[in-house]
Parts: C-alpha cells; sequence; structure tokens
C-alpha cells in the first residue's frame, strides 16, 4: 500500500468552517489524471544545447567549416560561456539583432543535426 501523502497545510482566515474550498479526502488524487496512464519523460534534444553553443561560437558560415571544425568551435563555446552562457548570449541576440539570429540559428541548426 502506499503511503499517504502529507497534509496540504492551509493557512488561517477569518472565514467561518465550511466556507471556502473543500478540503481534500484522501481518495482523491491531486492530478485528474488516471493513475495507469504511462508517463513517457521529455528530454530535450541533445543537440539543442550544441545548437546554442554553436551560435555563440566564433565559427561563422563563410569559414566552410568541416565536422571538426564544428566540433571544436562547440567544445570552446561551452568551455568559455557554459551552456547557460551560450543560452544567454543567444537570447541576447535574438533580441537585438533577431532578423541575422534567426540565420545564423538555422545555419546553426542545419549544422548541429
Amino acid at each position: 500500500m502506499p503511503p499517504a501523502c502529507p497534509p496540504i497545510r492551509r493557512r488561517l482566515t477569518g472565514r467561518r468552517p465550511g466556507c471556502g474550498p473543500r478540503p481534500r479526502t484522501t481518495t482523491e488524487s491531486r492530478c485528474p489524471m488516471h493513475a495507469r496512464t504511462p508517463l513517457l519523460p521529455v528530454q530535450q534534444a541533445p543537440s539543442h544545447a550544441r545548437c546554442e553553443a554553436l551560435f555563440a561560437s566564433a565559427l561563422q558560415p563563410s569559414d566552410t567549416p568541416d565536422a571538426g571544425m564544428i566540433a571544436a568551435a562547440i567544445c570552446s563555446a561551452v568551455q568559455r560561456l557554459g551552456p547557460r552562457g551560450c543560452a544567454e548570449l543567444m537570447a541576447q541576440e535574438f533580441g537585438d539583432h533577431p532578423d541575422a539570429a534567426a540565420r545564423r540559428m538555422r545555419w546553426a541548426r542545419r549544422l548541429a543535426a
């Protein structure tokens, strides 16, 4: 038998008993989903972080990069900025120059795939 859920703590209000939302009973579920519904794990594609790193790298489309250059640029960007820094730089570029950033992201996604 699964352990019971801990009780929900409620703040005391000046309301009379019986007013307001009805407290949950032990037979009610917190989730409306059926208990036997399989949950599928949602994972970010590994290429997503690679795209952000390639976007933040110094590599340019005019360099006509090969696989080795792409891998080196991704590693360099992640070491220099970290995964979060790559995402922050990408977001900043989309805010400052959305058209150029969109072109660069399409290029990065094509190469990182």
